[in-house]
C-alpha cells in the first residue's frame, strides 16, 4: 500500500486530464444527433432544394401542425357539451324555502298582519310555493357555465335522460332569474285567488326570498363532457393521403412548397419509426461515441506531445475542453431551435478567445476538431466545414496580437467578409447561376459578425475564471497612467524611471527570442513596487544626497532592501494585479545577495563569519524566459549607472560580467532559457545600453 499510493500521487494530474477528456467525450456524444442517415434542415424562408427522392416504402402524408390546430379548434367550436337533470334539486328546494318562512314567521308576521287571521295561512303559502315551482323544475332551469357564457342564448347541448341523449337549447329552459320571476307571478297570482288581499302584496312575495333558495336543476356533466371532448380529438385524423412505395416524393431541383414540406416531414417520421429501435438506437451512438473519442483524443495526443506546458496545467486543459463543449451546445440550440440558423452561430469565437490566450496552432488544431463535430448538426456537412474552417482562418490571422479593442472589429469584419466570399463561390459552382444565391444567408452572416463583439467581455470573464492574462489587460497595466504606477512615480521617481528603462531592455530581448514582450514590459513596470513604501532607501530616489543606510548595520540594511519582494507582493496583491506580474516581482532578484552590504560586511568584519540568510533574497528563481530575461535587464541597467566611463568595452564587461555570476548562482536553472537565448539577450543589452550611452558631440559657443 506504502509502494501504491506514492504512484497514485505521481500520476494523480494525468489521471484528472484523461477524466477531463472522458466527460468531454460523454457529453459530446449526448449531444449529437441521433437521427441516422436520414437528416435533413430546411427553413419555411429559405428555397432549399433536394435531390430526387423515390419512397422506399409506404407512408402517409401527416397534416402540418397548424392544419391540426385548426382541425381541432372547428371541433371544439361544434362540440355540443353534456347536462344532467337532477330530480332531487325540486323537493330540496321546497323543504328550504319552507324552514325558512317558519324562521322568519314572526319577522313576516310584524310586517304583514293578515297572516295571522288564520293558523292555517302559512300552511295556504307553503303549498302555492310548491305548486308554482313544480311546473317550473319539470320544465327545468338551466345553469350556463363560465366557458359558454358568452353563447348562452345560442348554445345547444345534450341532456341526459338515463341512457339517451337530447339535443337541447338553452332558450328552451328557465335560467335562475327567469325561474324567480315566473314563480313570483304565480304566487302572487294564487294568493289573490284564494283571496290573501294586502296593499303590499308584491313587497310580501318579495319577503320570502324565494330567490336565494331557486337552484338550478340542469347542470353541466363535467365528467362526460371531457371523456366526448378527448375521444372527438382522439379520432381527429393526423394524415391525408398516402405515398406508395416506389413513387416520387420530390424531383431534383424541385423548390420545396407547402405540399413537398409535408411529404418530407413525414417521410422522415415513417423513417425514424423504423429505424427507432433500441439496437439500431445504439449502434447509432456507439458511432457517435467512437468519432467523438477519435477526435477528442487526437486534442489529447496533440497536447501531450507539441504543447506539454499546456496539457501540465489542469486549468488550461479545462478552459479548452470547456471551449469545446460550449461550441458543441451553441450547434445543438440551433440543431433544436428552427429560429435559430446555424449560420448565426459564432464558431470563430473558439479561435479569437484561444489565440488571445494562447498561440495560433493551439487555437486552430482546436477549432477544426470542434467544427468537425459540429458540422454533425448541419444538413449540409460539406458546405458547413467548407465556410467555418476559412472564417477560422480569417480570425486567427486578424487577431495576431490583440493589444486593442478595435482588432475585435477588424476580426469581425474579416471573418463576414470570408462567410460571404466563400458562400458566394460556392453557390456558384454548385447551381451556375447568380440567381439560386440566397440573400437571407448574407444577413445571418452579419449576426454572427455582430456576436463576434462579445468576445471582449468574454476574455475578461474567461481571465477572472481561469487567471488567465490577455495582451489587452497587459496593455492596460503598462500604461503609465495606471494609479499604482503613478503613485510610484510620486513616491519613487528614481525607481519608476529605472523600472521603465528596464522594461525597454526586456522588451527588445523578448523579441529577439520569442518570448512575451507585452508580458514583460508589464512586469519590468511593476517589478520594484515594493521600494514605493520606503523610496528614500535606494540609491535611486536619493536626490538630496543623504544615505540613510550610513548610520546602520549592514544586515538592518539588508533587511530594508530585501523586504521591497515581500512589500512589492502585499501591494499588489491589494491592487488584485495578477499573479504573472507578481511573479517578476518574487523572482527578479532570485535568491541573489545584496552584494553591496554583503561585501561591505565581510571587508570590515574578515574574522566574523556572516549569516548569509541575512543578506539574500528570498527567492524563488526565474521559472520563465521572461522572469530571467527581467533579471539580466534589472542588475544590467542598475549597474549601468555606476559606470566611470561608457565606452563600448565598458559596457560589454559589465553585461558578461551580471549575466556571467547570475548564471554561476544558478539563477536560470528552472527556466526555459538556452544558452543560445542567453548569448542574444546580451547582445541585445550591449547595443541598447550603447546606443543609450553613446558619445554626444557638444556644441560649440559662439566667438566674440
Amino acid at each position: 500500500m506504502k509502494q501504491v499510493l506514492p504512484k497514485l500521487k505521481k500520476y494523480s494530474k494525468s489521471i484528472n486530464r484523461v477524466l477531463l477528456f472522458i466527460a468531454a467525450i460523454i457529453i459530446i456524444s449526448n449531444l449529437l444527433p441521433r437521427e441516422g442517415k436520414f437528416r435533413f434542415e430546411f427553413k419555411k424562408s429559405e428555397p432549399w432544394r433536394y435531390e430526387t427522392l423515390i419512397a422506399p416504402f409506404d407512408f402517409r402524408i401527416y397534416k402540418t401542425d397548424l392544419e391540426l390546430k385548426a382541425e381541432s379548434d372547428s371541433i371544439l367550436s361544434h362540440f355540443r357539451p353534456y347536462f344532467s337533470k337532477d330530480s332531487l334539486v325540486y323537493p330540496t328546494v321546497v323543504e328550504n324555502i319552507a324552514k325558512s318562512i317558519i324562521a322568519n314567521r314572526k319577522l313576516l308576521e310584524n310586517r304583514y298582519p293578515f297572516l295571522t287571521y288564520d293558523s292555517f295561512i302559512m300552511d295556504s303559502i307553503n303549498a302555492t310555493i310548491s305548486t308554482v315551482l313544480k311546473p317550473i323544475y319539470n320544465k327545468g332551469i338551466v345553469q350556463i357555465p363560465d366557458e359558454y357564457i358568452n353563447q348562452a342564448s345560442d348554445l345547444e347541448f345534450k341532456l341526459i335522460d338515463k341512457n339517451l341523449a337530447e339535443l337541447y337549447s338553452a332558450r328552451e329552459f328557465y335560467s335562475s332569474r327567469d325561474a324567480y320571476k315566473r314563480a313570483v307571478e304565480e304566487i302572487d297570482r294564487l294568493l289573490s285567488y284564494k283571496g290573501f288581499e294586502y296593499d303590499n302584496m308584491d313587497g310580501f312575495v318579495s319577503d320570502l326570498k324565494i330567490d336565494e333558495y331557486i337552484v338550478a336543476n340542469i347542470q353541466i356533466n363535467i365528467e362526460r363532457t371531457n371523456e366526448e371532448k378527448e375521444d372527438q380529438l382522439k379520432n381527429m385524423a393526423l394524415t391525408e393521403g398516402i405515398v406508395l412505395s416506389g413513387q416520387k416524393v420530390i424531383d431534383k431541383g424541385e423548390l420545396v412548397d407547402n405540399v413537398a414540406l409535408k411529404k418530407l416531414v413525414s417521410y422522415k417520421k415513417e423513417y425514424e419509426s423504423r429505424i427507432g429501435t433500441m439496437s439500431e438506437y445504439n449502434i447509432i451512438y456507439a458511432g457517435q461515441i467512437l468519432v467523438t473519442f477519435v477526435l477528442t483524443m487526437s486534442l489529447f495526443l496533440f497536447l501531450l506531445f507539441y504543447r506539454k506546458d499546456v496539457f501540465r496545467n489542469l486549468k488550461h486543459v479545462t478552459f479548452l475542453l470547456l471551449m469545446i463543449v460550449t461550441v458543441i451546445a451553441l450547434a445543438y440550440l440551433s440543431f433544436k431551435i428552427e429560429d435559430i440558423p446555424i449560420w448565426v452561430i459564432p464558431f470563430t469565437i473558439l479561435p479569437l478567445i484561444v489565440r488571445t490566450f494562447m498561440d495560433s496552432r493551439l487555437a486552430f488544431f482546436f477549432y477544426v476538431v470542434a467544427i468537425l463535430l459540429a458540422s454533425f448538426f448541419s444538413d449540409k456537412s460539406f458546405e458547413f466545414i467548407f465556410l467555418q474552417i476559412p472564417a477560422g482562418i480569417a480570425s486567427i490571422f486578424t487577431l495576431y496580437k490583440m493589444a486593442r479593442r478595435s482588432q475585435i472589429v477588424r476580426s469581425a469584419l474579416a471573418i463576414f467578409a470570408t462567410y460571404s466570399i466563400f458562400y458566394t463561390g460556392l453557390t456558384l459552382i454548385q447551381e451556375g447561376n447568380i440567381e439560386s444565391l440566397n440573400y437571407e444567408t448574407y444577413i445571418y452572416f452579419a449576426i454572427n459578425a455582430l456576436l463576434i463583439l462579445m468576445v471582449h467581455p468574454l476574455i475578461y470573464v474567461f481571465e477572472k475564471i481561469f487567471d488567465f492574462l490577455s495582451d489587452v489587460t497587459l496593455v492596460e497595466l503598462s500604461d503609465t497612467n495606471h494609479p499604482l504606477l503613478r503613485q510610484l512615480a510620486e513616491n519613487a521617481p528614481g525607481t519608476f524611471q529605472h523600472s521603465i528603462q528596464v522594461g525597454n531592455l526586456a522588451q527588445e530581448a523578448a523579441y529577439k527570442i520569442g518570448a512575451n514582450p507585452l508580458l514583460i514590459r508589464a512586469g519590468a513596470m511593476y517589478h520594484d513596487i515594493g521600494k514605493s513604501v520606503n523610496p528614500y532607501y535606494f540609491t535611486e530616489n536619493q536626490t538630496t544626497g543623504i544615505n540613510p543606510h550610513q548610520n546602520m548595520d549592514y544586515e538592518d540594511s539588508a533587511k530594508i532592501v530585501i523586504d521591497h519582494i515581500e512589500g512589492g507582493v502585499k501591494i499588489a496583491q491589494k491592487h488584485n494585479l495578477p499573479t504573472q506580474i507578481i511573479d517578476f516581482i518574487t523572482t527578479h532578484q532570485g535568491t541573489t545577495k545584496t552584494r553591496y552590504f554583503y561585501n561591505s560586511f565581510i571587508n570590515e568584519n574578515p574574522d566574523v563569519e556572516p549569516n548569509e540568510k541575512n543578506f539574500t533574497y528570498p527567492g524563488p528563481t526565474p521559472f520563465t524566459k521572461e522572469t530571467a530575461i527581467l533579471m539580466m535587464a534589472d542588475s544590467i541597467e542598475a549597474a549601468s549607472r555606476s559606470l566611470k566611463e561608457y565606452t563600448d568595452e565598458a559596457i560589454e564587461n559589465l553585461v558578461e560580467k551580471i549575466v556571467s555570476v547570475q548564471m554561476q548562482e544558478g539563477q536560470f536553472q528552472n527556466a526555459p532559457i538556452t544558452f543560445r537565448e542567453v548569448n542574444k539577450v546580451k547582445a541585445v543589452f550591449k547595443e541598447k545600453l550603447k546606443n543609450i550611452y553613446h558619445a554626444r558631440v557638444s556644441y560649440p559657443d559662439i566667438k566674440k
